[in-house]
Formats: structure tokens, C-alpha cells, sequence
């Protein structure tokens, strides 16, 4: 069902009694969104469709038809400054999306009979004004997708091709392109020294240094291997964090990884049994590539019986063992003390039935990565198979000394949008409080989590149906207190 576009800006604002929650006010504009398909309902490719801009505003790339996108640039009281369409064909969908200091990046991937392919599109923060198409990748159809990450600050963009010897990774060749997509170099990764049963990802930093990171020998080790473009050396760094522990065989389940600007790299993993698939233990690494080259390795966190005792306190269950929770976030504070965040979800049945995210797990570091606390906060969130995990799960921001969350939930039957906020230094988790939108609850698209961004730490964007009786979508901006 398509949102129908309303061109006035629906300026009314409203003051929210203080009982409601943290919101002030909430400002208002119609909003054209069509819900997308995904292939993957657990990871989407674009996951921030809102991207808050340093100049001020904010930018969106929103979904108008099945044949169109459009990038669309917005002040901060959401004034519409330019709109830039994207016509897109049967075989194309939308990769990536990024901003830089002067420009935006779409990236489109293209799967024909012949050849899959990711070009990029630049667009002009300026004037919304777009470049020509440019390829960057190109492989077989019947080989695996081909991959891209961009740097933190969006300068840098390095997209790569699988190489492979049946279904086996074998090497990966990359590109790297600076903001223009002028290509910096050529990369061969070779993975000859791999095993059968290994994962592999790229990201690259601000100055163009790729980071490959590896899952390897037979899932138990956590590797990173940095690629500089101005030299042929290749750095390695690596720990195992499986093995057999008690006579089980312990090894990496789900991992997530975090390249800061300054090129530091985080990693986190949960380790389950091999033979059972409990889980065992969350781990975390902290790769520096400074001159010294440093290597910190946390203190394990065990997933033991009163932990789960307090998952299920938490959430009111009796769940006998976690299963199906995943690395979500890794957050850090200026001062790199980190949050691990992981949550539950799942699906009831096959590829038609809802998708459910309950308790978030919350793991806090200090500076030195020794853990410090964990928290757990409860939550049952359900939607239509149709929006996969696009209106639950949880939004996350760090700023200063606390972590903000928000969620949609339906809480003493108010269906709202939903502010915690948790205290980096202690784990300590604010009650939540609503913040006014009054979502619609029904069977129809309510709220677009992929939309919810913050400008700073007082100010949201989001994309929500303010009630049962309305068919269309609105963009607020909402100051909290």
C-alpha cells in the first residue's frame, strides 16, 4: 500500500502534559513510504534510512514506488529543501546509502541474467543535483553477491567480489574509491591459508586502510587483517575465542564488529556448544593498529544459569536456555567505554509468519575493557511478516555519559514510541517514558524504525501513524527533555 504524498507541512504543535513522558513537542509533516521486501528478514543492507547531517538537518532516502526511490534533504523543522529522484528497474535494488562532508552515496545492485553488479550514485548536499552512474563491481551471476562498506565519516567506499572454487571463498578482489569514486586501488585478499569452515567481512577506514576480518580455524578464532594503500604489507592480528572447554567444543556463533575513525577495532562474539548450541560466553576484542600495534582481549562473560534467571525474571518466562539472541550494537562513549548489545529474535513458523524481538541484553566496559555491568531490559514486540524487523527491535544513540534507546511498544495499552535511557557508567536503565506520537496498533504499518534518527541528544526524527483512522504515514521531529 503506497502513503499518499502530502506537500503542505503540518506545523501544529502540541505541549504534552508532563505524566505523558519526556516529549515537548512534536512537529509534523506528511510522509511517501512504501514498505519493502527483504530477502533477509534478520539483516537488512540499509538499516538507517535517516542520516543526521553535521551542517545541519537531515537526510532521507525514502521508498516511493516499486520502480523509484528518492534522496531528500530536510532543515531541522522539516522543511523539504530538495527531493532527488532514483528510478530503479525490476533487477536493481538499493545497497547502501551514506553521507559524506559535501555529498551523499547511493549504492544500487543489479542482478541480470548474465551479471550482477554495484554502481554508486553521488548526490550534491548542496542542491541535491546527482552524478552519472558508476560501476564498481562487476561478477557472475550464479557467484556470490557482491559486498561494499563505507568509511565512518562516508569519504571512503571499498566493494568487493567473492572469488570461490564451488562454495568455497578462495579470495575476494576489492576496489577502493575516495568521495568522487575516483578508485584508489586494486586489492586481491587471499584466503588460501583458510580452511573449509571460516566467515569473512571487509570494512575500510577514513584514510582508505582496508580492515578484513575473519571467523577462522573451524569458527573459534577472531582475526583482522589490515591492507594499507600505500604499501604492500599486510598486518595481522588474532585470538582464539573457541575451543574445547569441559570436554565440549566451543565456537563463535554470531559476530559483530565496530572500525572507529581513529582505525581502532572493536569486536564482539558469542560463543555457543557446538554439539548443543547452548550458549557459553560473550567475548570482546579490541584491536589498535597504532604504531605499537595493541591487542586487548576482555574478560569473558559467561551465560550462566542465574543469567538466564534473570533473563526470564526480566521478561517474565521460563525459558530452559537463550536461544536466538544476536549481536545488535556495539556503542561507545568518547571516552571508549563500550556497550554490547544484543537481542532476541525470531519467527514463529516459515517465511509467512511474524517476526518477534523480546529482551535486549545490555554488557557494559570501562576504558580498559574490563566488564563492569550488564543490564536486561524487557520488551515483546510482534510484527506482520511483511515488515520483517523494519517497526521492532530498537533504535540506539550514544551521548555523553548514556545510552539512548527508543522502541515501539504498547505498554498499559498505550501504543507509543518509547525513551530509556541507560547510564553508561553504572547500567543503570531509566523507566520508559513516552514520548506522544500516539501509534496507530493495528495490522497496518505503524512506525518505520529504519526513519529514527537523533540531530542531537534532545532532538528525534521519526516516521509514525498517529492513529488507526489515518492511512498515511507522518515525519515528526520530537524534543525531549
Amino acid at each position: 500500500m503506497k502513503y499518499a504524498l502530502i506537500t503542505s507541512l503540518l506545523a501544529a504543535s502540541s505541549l504534552l502534559r508532563p505524566e505523558t513522558g519526556y516529549a515537548q513537542k512534536v512537529k509534523s509533516a506528511a510522509f511517501s513510504y512504501l514498505p519493502e521486501q527483504s530477502e533477509d528478514r534478520y539483516t537488512q543492507r540499509i538499516p538507517q534510512k535517516t542520516l543526521a547531517l553535521a551542517t545541519g538537518g537531515f537526510l532521507i532516502l525514502a521508498h516511493k514506488s516499486a520502480t523509484e526511490y528518492a534522496v531528500e534533504r530536510y532543515d531541522a523543522d522539516l522543511k523539504r529543501l530538495w527531493s532527488t529522484s532514483l528510478p530503479l528497474t525490476a533487477d536493481q535494488a538499493v545497497d547502501g546509502f551514506t553521507s559524506g562532508a559535501s555529498q551523499a552515496t547511493v549504492v544500487i545492485y543489479q542482478k541480470t541474467a548474465a551479471a550482477q553488479s554495484l554502481s554508486a550514485q553521488t548526490i550534491e548536499l548542496s542542491n541535491g543535483q546527482k552524478a552519472p552512474l558508476k560501476k564498481l563491481t562487476e561478477t557472475g551471476a550464479r557467484d556470490r553477491r557482491p559486498g561494499l562498506a563505507f568509511s565512518p565519516d562516508g569519504t571512503k567506499l571499498v566493494a568487493w567480489r567473492y572469488l570461490t572454487r564451488e562454495t568455497q571463498i578462495k579470495s575476494i578482489n576489492a576496489s577502493i574509491y575516495d568521495e568522487k569514486l575516483t578508485k584508489l586501488k586494486d586489492r586481491l585478499y587471499d584466503f588460501s591459508d583458510q580452511g573449509a569452515l571460516f566467515s569473512t567481512t571487509v570494512r575500510v577506514g577514513n584514510d582508505g586502510t582496508q580492515y578484513v576480518m575473519l571467523v577462522s580455524d573451524e569458527m573459534k578464532k577472531l582475526a583482522v587483517r589490515r591492507y594499507r594503500n600505500d604499501t604492500k604489507d599486510i598486518k595481522v592480528m588474532s585470538v582464539a575465542v573457541g575451543g574445547v572447554f569441559g570436554g565440549k567444543v566451543v565456537n563463535v556463533f554470531d559476530a559483530r564488529f565496530r572500525l572507529l575513525p581513529d582505525n581502532t577495532l572493536y569486536a564482539a562474539a558469542i560463543c555457543n556448544e557446538r554439539e548443543t548450541g547452548v550458549y557459553h560466553s560473550l567475548k570482546v576484542v579490541k584491536f589498535d593498529f597504532s604504531a605499537e600495534g595493541d591487542m586487548k582481549f576482555a574478560p569473558e562473560f559467561k551465560f550462566t544459569p542465574e543469567y538466564l534467571a534473570e533473563v526470564n525474571k526480566a521478561n517474565g518466562s521460563a525459558a530452559k536456555r537463550l536461544e536466538d539472541v544476536y549481536l545488535t550494537d556495539l556503542l561507545l562513549t568518547d571516552d571508549k567505554q563500550l556497550v554490547v548489545a544484543a537481542e532476541k529474535k525470531y519467527e514463529e513458523g516459515g517465511d509467512d509468519s511474524p517476526g518477534h524481538t523480546r529482551e535486549l541484553h545490555l554488557f557494559g566496559y570501562n576504558e580498559f575493557q574490563s566488564p563492569t555491568w550488564h543490564s536486561i531490559i524487557g520488551k515483546d514486540q510482534v510484527a506482520p511478516a511483511t515488515e520483517g524487523y523494519s517497526s521492532i527491535g530498537y533504535r540506539a544513540a550514544v551521548f555523553g555519559p548514556e545510552v539512548q534507546v527508543v522502541t515501539w511498544e504498547k505498554l498499559k495499552s498505550k501504543s507509543d514510541l518509547y525513551l530509556r535511557r541507560v547510564n553508561v557508567q553504572t547500567g543503570v536503565v531509566s523507566e520508559p517514558k513516552g514520548l506522544g506520537l500516539n501509534v496507530a496498533s493495528d495490522q497496518n504499518p505503524s512506525y518505520v524504525k529504519d526513519f529514527t534518527a537523533w540531530l542531537d541528544a534532545k532532538t528525534l526524527i521519526g516516521v509514525s501513524r498517529p492513529s488507526k483512522k489515518s492511512a498515511a504515514l507522518m515525519l515528526n521531529k520530537i524534543v525531549v527533555k
